[in-house]
């Protein structure tokens, strides 16, 4: 059974093309802003905390693209799984919502000049329809953090994630999987 699309609208396909054109700079600002804030020594390392700040770009891109239907339940998936390496970081619940909100910052700078040449009705619709996923990510990153913390008193083994022991490897996992299902569904849009 084939995916059913979507044909975006030019206010999105525009925003998508921006993205698309600014990744790569996108995830050093952020990873960079993310690195300088840990005071302690990472529990995760940058390659893969930059590894998972290009699958949540990757994924906000396609869901700028016909099958942004398709995309949205790996875009609460990879949040959550955001949520729960945030923990495995030794955040707090209120830095995994500040870690997300420092990439509206930087989309709100890199997208400015795209939104504002759009007419005025595409320009807020792009811009609601950027929040809401942001928001709607932020919401499921904190449900991922919250489910590891959980867990933890459950399990009453008292330490969030092994430093650089299982947690760094079922981030990893995780990971893997997130970008292989994005994967399929790149390559049936074709």
């Amino acid at each position: 059974m084939g995916l059913t699309s979507r044909p975006s609208s030019p206010a999105l396909a525009a925003v998508g093309r921006s993205l698309l054109s600014s990744r790569d700079r996108l995830i050093d600002l952020w990873a960079d802003w993310l690195m300088g804030r840990m005071s302690q020594v990472p529990t995760i390392d940058r390659p893969t905390i930059e590894r998972q700040l290009a699958l949540l770009i990757d994924i906000m891109i396609e869901m700028a693209g016909p099958l942004r239907r398709q995309v949205a339940e790996l875009w609460f998936n990879a949040c959550d799984a955001y949520g729960r390496t945030a923990a495995a970081r030794g955040l707090a619940a209120g830095e995994v919502v500040e870690e997300i909100q420092h990439l509206r910052e930087l989309l709100i700078r890199d997208l400015s000049d795209v939104i504002a040449a759009l007419p005025a009705r595409q320009s807020f619709a792009a811009v609601l329809r950027l929040n809401r996923l942001l928001d709607r990510g932020i919401s499921h990153a904190v449900v991922g953090y919250t489910d590891v913390l959980v867990e933890t008193l459950l399990n009453k083994r008292g330490v969030v994630l092994g430093a650089f022991g299982p947690g760094e490897t079922a981030v990893h996992k995780r990971l893997d999987q997130l970008e292989e299902e994005l994967a399929n569904l790149q390559r049936r849009r074709g």
